[in-house]
């Protein structure tokens, strides 16, 4: 039953992010050019993450992101049921928020899919693929970072949150910034055309990057034992 739970808790979570975050970069018109729109997007997914992270943190962690629920594997923090449980109820949360952004918007809205932006288009999907897996590096680092010491509790959800603010900002530009394949895979599926084409670079990128945050973060660790010696 507790399993149960904590797939519920990221459908929901995912659910709140592409309803609010994918939902706001529809509704401001998030572009490059658009200054305030492209802030105003980056900060709704950043506090998407605070909001949902002190809601449902404490029944699944509030991974709400498959790149997340990997690198939890690899550090052997879940296992491979939960790891594949999580990835499927995101995804689902995912869709549920798509339904809601098509009812809100209509089908020709977007749903704030990632796309290779037009004024990177030399760029190609090789750098964009790049960028993806560096950006999901950093957030997912983050997130390992300071969820990894309890003591991090109280100041966890808005680290993590900023840290996806700071892609976004970056990113946005660039890719539209996904770092997350279950936020890419429903609205590119509702949005057809090259958002589908592109899907790809947004769920690879985000896994490789995601793998290599577990697998760097589980080398730089000091264990608290050696840590407290080294003081």
């Amino acid at each position: 039953m507790d399993r149960i739970k904590k797939y519920v808790a990221e459908i929901i979570g995912t659910f709140v992010l592409v309803t609010f975050g994918c939902g706001t970069a529809v509704a401001v018109g998030c572009n490059a050019e658009s200054g305030s729109g492209y802030l105003i997007t980056a900060f709704a997914f950043g506090l998407v993450i605070v909001a949902m992270a002190y809601s449902i943190g404490n029944v699944s962690g509030c991974h709400i992101n498959p790149a997340v629920s990997l690198a939890m594997f690899i550090r052997r923090q879940i296992d491979g049921m939960d790891c594949i449980c999580y990835m499927i109820a995101q995804c689902i949360g995912s869709l549920g928020g798509c339904l809601v952004l098509l009812c809100a918007f209509g089908k020709d809205c977007g749903f704030g899919a990632n796309q290779v932006q037009d004024t990177w288009t030399n760029g190609g999907p090789g750098k964009a693929f790049i960028v993806e897996i560096i950006l999901t590096f950093v957030f997912v680092i983050a997130v390992i970072g300071v969820t990894s010491k309890v003591q991090n509790g109280a100041i966890a959800g808005v680290v993590i949150g900023l840290t996806l603010t700071l892609v976004h900002i970056f990113g946005i530009a660039l890719t539209g910034t996904s770092v997350n394949p279950a936020r890419s895979l429903m609205p590119a599926l509702f949005a057809r055309g090259a958002a589908l084409h592109q899907l790809w670079i947004f769920i690879v990128g985000p896994l490789i990057g995601g793998a290599l945050a577990a697998i760097v973060y589980s080398y730089l660790e000091i264990p608290e034992k050696k840590a407290a010696k080294a003081k």
